[in-house]
């Protein structure tokens, strides 16, 4: 070990200040070494999931039909007395848009032929709710629900599968 001129002390031909740097150079070889063996793996694993998603998603979705549901006098609404809850309670009042979604051609052909089944099935189960139970967010949900399953049962009868996707309510008031 000898000290030269600046003061730095030499072992075998090395300053100490190339200690840090070599120190500083083997992580960094580390991390590169690291970062391409990551960048490795999620290469040659992520190719095969992109050949999946690639086969998974075959078609484009057909573009949405939607069919309004009119009543027999062609109204585009209903309007329904909701049943009573207890006797003395007074009469409420349902005003409600209703549209089918479907994505067939055939769905909007054979609603429009039957109509009058339709409206007569959807202003039943529409007539049996009570005006507390619709006031809720969730109850108006579980009308949606029921009325969709009834409309969806009528097309399984009438073409052999369900047809439609969605029942939507465009306008919901009651008084």
């Amino acid at each position: 070990m000898a000290e030269n001129k600046d003061g730095v002390v030499e072992t075998a031909g090395r300053t100490a200040k190339s200690g840090p740097l070599m120190m500083v150079a083997v992580v960094l070889v580390a991390l590169l070494v690291g970062g391409g063996g990551v960048a490795a793996f999620f290469m040659l694993t992520g190719s095969g999931d992109a050949q999946i998603e690639e086969t998974a998603a075959p078609a484009v979705k057909a573009k949405a039909l939607y069919t309004k549901i009119r009543t027999l006098e062609g109204q585009p609404m209903f309007i329904i007395n909701l049943a009573p809850q207890s006797e003395g309670e007074p009469r409420h009042m349902l005003q409600i848009h209703v549209e089918a979604k479907s994505r067939d051609r055939e769905v909007v052909d054979v609603l429009t032929l039957h109509m009058p089944r339709v409206v007569a099935n959807l202003g039943e189960i529409f007539r049996a709710k009570h005006f507390e139970s619709l006031k809720t967010h969730d109850g108006k949900l579980q009308l949606q629900s029921e009325a969709l399953e009834a409309l969806q049962n009528f097309m399984q009868e009438k073409i052999g599968r369900p047809g439609v996707e969605a029942l939507l309510f465009t306008s919901f008031v009651m008084q």
